[in-house]
């Protein structure tokens, strides 16, 4: 989780996080939970996986590169790499590019990732493989057919530094109203360059601004159903 009518910058400068509720990592910087309280990871197969369309994309395209604000504790990647992985007859490959200024120890990112022990395979390597100190990018390769890129630092930086191209994007910051930065217009526009023709977005946040943001950086934008609990949530594409 990360102008126009948009806040003014209130990015903190380090962040610490808190336990809530026995295992839910709650971050102090930007007074939020790293994932639906009511379950994070139905929230990414409705909010990312579905909102993305992903199933029948990935049947489709036998590359696929998703890009993502906002690794936290690394859920939306070990459920899209379970869900990539149970594909009916999926054999391409799959880049998941991440940026994330402040990374999780591997510690908080199993303590976290318990919560789910149906992908406790998958959480195990990506926390074996997850560095003590995370600096600069961090790439792992689990296997011929799945790769993890996460850039560590600001997201606008990162992502202009970055040359590649995403097929789909999870935006997941922290709540907009705490974490403007993520969110800005700015970001948006650089998130668009970044997105191949017939591109996708998907996002939990629904907010005035936040769509009109992705809407002047070029996205055809759209309302959806959101998770349990929340009315709406934003999905959109880039058409060429």
């Amino acid at each position: 989780m990360n102008q126009g009518s948009d806040a003014s910058d209130n990015s903190p400068s380090e962040n610490t996080i808190e336990w809530h509720a026995g295992d839910m990592p709650y971050s102090t910087a930007f007074g939020d939970h790293y994932y639906s309280r009511t379950d994070g990871r139905a929230e990414c197969a409705h909010v990312f996986v579905n909102g993305n369309d992903l199933l029948q994309r990935w049947s489709k395209q036998r590359r696929f590169t998703i890009g993502e604000l906002g690794f936290g504790t690394g859920l939306n990647f070990v459920e899209t790499w379970r869900q990539w992985q149970a594909a009916p007859g999926n054999k391409g490959n799959l880049h998941f590019v991440s940026f994330e200024r402040f990374p999780l120890k591997a510690a908080d990112m199993a303590r976290a990732l318990d919560a789910w022990p149906t992908l406790s395979a998958l959480s195990d390597q990506l926390v074996s493989a997850w560095p003590d100190q995370p600096s600069q990018i961090v790439r792992i390769a689990f296997d011929e057919n799945v790769s993890l890129e996460v850039h560590i630092g600001d997201a606008l930086p990162s992502l202009q530094a970055w040359s590649g191209m995403a097929d789909a994007w999870f935006l997941d910051g922290f709540s907009p109203a705490r974490n403007s930065q993520m969110w800005s217009l700015e970001l948006m526009s650089e998130i668009y360059q970044h997105t191949n023709a017939g591109g996708s977005f998907a996002t939990y946040s629904a907010a005035g601004w936040v769509r009109r943001n992705l809407q002047a950086a070029g996205f055809i934008v759209e309302k959806r159903p959101g998770h349990t609990g929340k009315r709406d949530m934003s999905i959109g594409r880039r058409a060429r």
